[in-house]
């Protein structure tokens, strides 16, 4: 059998259909026939299990392929489950090594994995051979430093586990190596799963991997459809899932891991916008649109498939636009001199011409150019709508086609509008030969990554990913790094870590004889006390049984206007400056330690330990850590390898539900609370339910504080079923929960909703070390990274 490395010297582009022949001898070697790639070997072909994956540009059959089943997937984990103890055994610099090896393994047989892109995807040779293929090496080259540098820079971290990646099918080897770099790199193993339509170029890979000699189960792949992803979801070994793909799905795994502990990150779909202002450079903005829209047949989550251009230009640009796509090559994608190439599938081609003719039904005017389609295989021409309204399904839906929807504004407040009026929130292109504008406008819009007259521009060393439907976590960079790790559990990290005397505090008596005055607290919203609008009480008992006071019994409508007036803080909150943030927890804490022997007391009653002034004490420190943190958690400039400069910007990620841990009720709540303001954010907390007190006295200290009303939201009540309502809300763009496993379930299900990120955790913390209790960790969870691309030089 031929192998990809004796055939590669034999290899040449040459004109189309020459070019494939070398990839044809090598699937004819193999029969044309695929088993699946498990435990470095690979397995034997079942003729029965076997379904066919055809190339696009002319719908015949290129290879065959096997459907995992459960047998495929239980062997695939148990062999990463194997190798996982020995690959993180290895260290650092021996994984570099590997990585090192897999990049060069890349480039040595860069044209083969090329050619074969193309006719597995359908997509340009010329994108295949420039942009994809050159892109894995640099992320396997990229990754190969942070495995060298990983005990150093992140200290304190371990590899998650097992991983399970599904990668889709618009770029399939490039999200391979997105996912596999990293988690190798941080001594993850690894379970695959490429797309049905696509898998070819990721079994290449398997064979380059047991070429340089990856160690057996670090990386397994298994081929199939969506019930082989299923099955990968479900597993109960498998550690941390990554999934590349659509919303729909998305939510689907997001639904289907509730509750199970997994690491997950999501990279889902997008509407993204295309901004062009009325100074930009038009003939620069048509070159920019033909990249965002037209690059691999608009098959791209990030696609600028939403163009919005200032009244005064629009008309000009559209004219110039239709002359540039008159001159647009479409056809064999084999051919170096094509622009445009093939649509993936069949299914996909008739989802774009079903929306294209939506599109028309609702009022859109559509143009194209006056050149044919070839009549074989899955083509569609590029196509430009104009007059669309905002509400318009074309404008609202991930069309995943070269279909490009174009809409005016007037100011840049409108723009801003329009770019962030959709679920979405992945990308976005701003043009402007003013700068100051440029930078303006890109922290106002809500993606994750953000171009400045420029688009599409990736590195390994920037991270990527979305803001809302478009998912959470990040590929690529120091932040993607991040998704592969969790902390090694510190010993004092168990429910008994606290050092407390278990006495119950003493009752103190009332010095004159009087009884003490009734006093039920009540909720926190927007900063002013308020009545539960369920006109209900739940009693809070000490230790012993005694009753120590009631609280309020919060409910939906409770947390409808606490979501409210977090809202109406948010937008001046996340834009005060990191100073000024820093001294209203430094004030915080100043007033709480006047206090602190009050609190002391009724953290002993509640608890019934004797160690409240060592909670309290704490959690002035807290503050003073948050406080030195808000103007110093800071960002990055990331060293891309072109000219430009790729701006990593924290940002708050809004408004955030967060339900707090029944240990330290005091600390515990100012933990988890603190990061989220010191970071921007405006916060919805439920106290713990069986310790609330401490939190309501603390509404006392925020009065006195400065805190701007609804920074800080705090309704008591049942945890959990508050917490899913949070969970639900739409306005909510993220919950923390720290309580029940039940209750991680729930929150994570009802998460799914509109895709809001989760932090949970249903195992003790010790919130007294600072090891797990404070620092980077918190300040990730609190912020959100928008990488925002400005090329610079003539």
């Amino acid at each position: 059998m031929t192998t990809v490395a004796e055939i590669f010297e034999t290899m040449e582009y040459g004109p189309a259909p020459e070019a494939d022949a070398p990839v044809r001898k090598w699937l004819a070697d193999h029969d044309g026939k695929f088993g699946h790639y498990i435990d470095g070997r690979w397995t034997d072909v079942d003729d029965a299990k076997l379904f066919d994956v055809q190339e696009p540009a002319n719908g015949k059959r290129l290879a065959r392929v096997s459907q995992g089943d459960e047998t495929d997937v239980n062997a695939a984990v148990k062999a990463a489950r194997r190798a996982l103890e020995e690959w993180k055994a290895l260290g650092g610099h021996a994984r570099a090594r590997y990585l090192y090896a897999l990049a060069r393994a890349v480039q040595k047989h860069s044209r083969l994995l090329a050619v074969l892109e193309t006719m597995d995807n359908g997509k340009s040779i010329r994108e295949t051979r420039d942009i994809d293929i050159p892109l894995v090496a640099r992320h396997f080259y990229h990754h190969t430093g942070w495995a060298q540098l990983l005990a150093t820079e992140f200290a304190g971290y371990e590899a998650a586990g097992v991983v399970g990646q599904i990668i889709p099918w618009n770029f399939p080897l490039l999200m391979l190596g997105w996912k596999v770099a990293p988690a190798l790199a941080a001594g993850c193993t690894v379970v695959l799963k490429p797309a049905e339509f696509t898998p070819m170029t990721a079994l290449a890979f398997g064979e380059l991997a047991h070429e340089v000699g990856l160690p057996n189960g670090v990386l397994n792949i298994v081929t199939g459809d969506g019930e082989t992803g299923k099955l990968i979801v479900a597993h109960d070994d498998v550690d941390k899932l990554a999934f590349t793909g659509s919303t729909e799905v998305g939510r689907i795994i997001r639904k289907a891991t509730a509750g199970s502990g997994k690491k997950l990150s999501l990279e889902l779909g997008g509407k993204s916008p295309f901004i062009v202002f009325d100074d930009a450079d038009l003939d620069s903005v048509v070159e920019g649109v033909v990249d965002a829209i037209w690059f691999n047949q608009g098959q791209v989550c990030c696609a600028g498939s939403r163009l919005l251009v200032q009244e005064g230009v629009s008309e000009r640009l559209y004219e110039k636009l239709r002359a540039r796509m008159e001159r647009l090559r479409l056809g064999n994608p084999l051919d170096k001199a094509v622009d445009i190439g093939a649509i993936v599938a069949p299914v996909q081609l008739e989802r774009i011409r079903g929306l294209v003719e939506q599109g028309q039904a609702e009022g859109a005017t559509m143009w194209q150019p006056s050149w044919a389609c070839p009549t074989e295989g899955c083509f569609y021409p590029p196509t430009l709508f104009t007059d669309v309204s905002t509400s318009a399904t074309i404008a609202q839906v991930e069309i995943f086609g070269p279909v490009l929807v174009a809409m005016t504004f007037r100011t840049p407040a409108e723009a801003v509008a329009l770019a962030n009026n959709t679920p979405y929130g992945l990308a976005a292109s701003v043009w402007s030969e003013n700068i100051n504008l440029a930078l303006d406008v890109a922290p106002k819009l809500k993606c994750g990554v953000v171009w400045v007259n420029s688009t599409n521009l990736f590195d390994a060393s920037a991270g990527f990913g979305g803001y809302r439907e478009s998912g959470f976590g990040r590929e690529g960079g120091r932040e993607g790094m991040w998704e592969y790790l969790k902390p090694v559990k510190a010993e004092s990290e168990t429910a008994a870590s606290v050092t407390a005397d278990s006495k119950t505090a003493e009752a103190r008596p009332n010095g004159n004889g009087l009884p003490p005055i009734d006093r039920t607290p009540k909720l926190y919203i927007g900063g002013k006390q308020a009545r539960p609008d369920s006109g209900y009480s739940r009693r809070v008992l000490g230790p012993n049984g005694d009753v120590l006071g009631a609280v309020g019994e919060g409910n939906r409508k409770d947390i409808r206007n606490a979501v409210e007036a977090a809202h109406k803080a948010a937008a001046g909150w996340a834009k005060a400056s990191g100073h000024n943030r820093a001294q209203i927890l430094y004030y915080t804490a100043e007033n709480l330690a006047v206090r602190a022997d009050e609190f002391a007391r009724r953290i002993d009653a509640m608890t019934g330990r004797a160690d409240g002034r060592a909670e309290v004490d704490a959690t002035v420190s807290r503050l003073f850590t948050y406080a030195a943190w808000a103007d110093k958690y800071d960002g990055a400039v990331h060293d891309v390898p072109i000219r430009s400069v790729a701006l990593a910007m924290h940002e708050p990620i809004g408004v955030v539900g967060v339900a707090c841990p029944d240990e330290a009720p005091l600390l515990g709540f100012v933990s988890l609370v603190a990061p989220l303001v010191a970071t921007g954010n405006t916060v919805i907390a439920i106290p713990s339910p069986v310790h609330p007190l401490a939190a309501t006295d603390f509404y006392g200290v925020l009065d006195t504080s400065d805190v701007p009303g609804g920074v800080i939201n705090i309704v008591t009540g049942e945890r959990d079923p508050l917490a899913k309502v949070l969970a639900e809300h739409d306005d909510v763009e993220a919950v923390w929960y720290f309580g029940t496993r039940d209750g991680v379930k729930a929150v994570e299900l009802a998460s799914a909703s509109n895709m809001k990120r989760t932090w949970t955790q249903w195992t003790p913390r010790a919130w007294h070390d600072a090891r797990v209790g404070e620092g980077r960790e918190f300040l990730r969870q609190a912020t959100q990274v928008k990488n925002v691309w400005i090329p610079y030089g003539e």
